[in-house]
């Protein structure tokens, strides 16, 4: 039986794919919110205020629904400036209190990089941040780490991706972008990649699929049936 064509990258999301975030995440952002008259929030309520990039996380969290526009609640530009610096200040410092890899993601890493193959992440989080924990959780087992800014607009935007595919000389058939939300899959799909969904993220098998994610996964270990 023949084998399909080999992939040469493997481009991860972080929060919720390779990285349980969400604790640290909420409590930071429950900080920042203090004596504005929103939250605190569940870790519940976080899992749908997440994966659009921190300034769409404080401008849910301050209107208090997971779509702020659609139900008329756009919070002052201002206030969203003001309480999206408390949060990153007060994240920077407590960032990796309650996170850690996801069971298997140290290991699958390790494979992937002695089976020579291209490993990325590319999130949301503002860059600085994905870079430190990056380096931090993952020493030498990625081979670049995108967050956020500059050049690099927030998913669903195809930036992120594009900007590893040009670095490593690669074309979209050549890398799978791995993600647990519709944002990861919208985002693969703009970039012209193949996405395989996690069900142990955030988010969940049934977004995953209803977004087109062509490959949906419950454990680290089944990506190499995609690549």
């Amino acid at each position: 039986m023949g084998k399909k064509m080999k992939k040469k990258a493997v481009l991860f999301d972080m929060d919720g794919t390779i990285l349980d975030t969400l604790q640290d995440l909420a409590d930071s952002v429950n900080f920042a919110l203090q004596g504005t008259g929103s939250g605190p929030y569940t870790i519940d309520q976080y899992r749908y205020f997440l994966g659009n990039g921190a300034r769409n996380l404080i401008r849910r969290a301050l209107a208090g629904c997971v779509d702020p526009m659609a139900e008329g609640k756009e919070p002052d530009a201002s206030k969203v400036d003001e309480i999206m610096a408390r949060f990153k200040g007060h994240y920077e410092t407590n960032k990796t209190n309650k996170t850690a890899p996801y069971d298997g993601i140290l290991k699958l890493l390790a494979r992937l990089k002695e089976e020579k193959y291209i490993t990325a992440v590319i999130s949301n989080k503002y860059d600085k941040a994905v870079k430190d924990l990056a380096q931090l959780y993952f020493p030498e087992l990625l081979s670049i780490a995108v967050g956020e800014g500059g050049d690099v607009r927030p998913k669903p935007e195809p930036d992120g991706i594009n900007k590893v595919l040009r670095e490593f000389g690669l074309k979209p058939e050549d890398a799978v972008y791995v993600g647990d939300s519709d944002v990861d899959v919208i985002t693969a799909h703009n970039a012209g990649l193949f996405c395989i969904g996690v069900t142990w993220g955030f988010r969940g098998r049934n977004e995953l699929e209803t977004a087109g994610a062509e490959a949906v996964i419950d454990s680290p270990e089944e990506i190499w049936n995609y690549i």
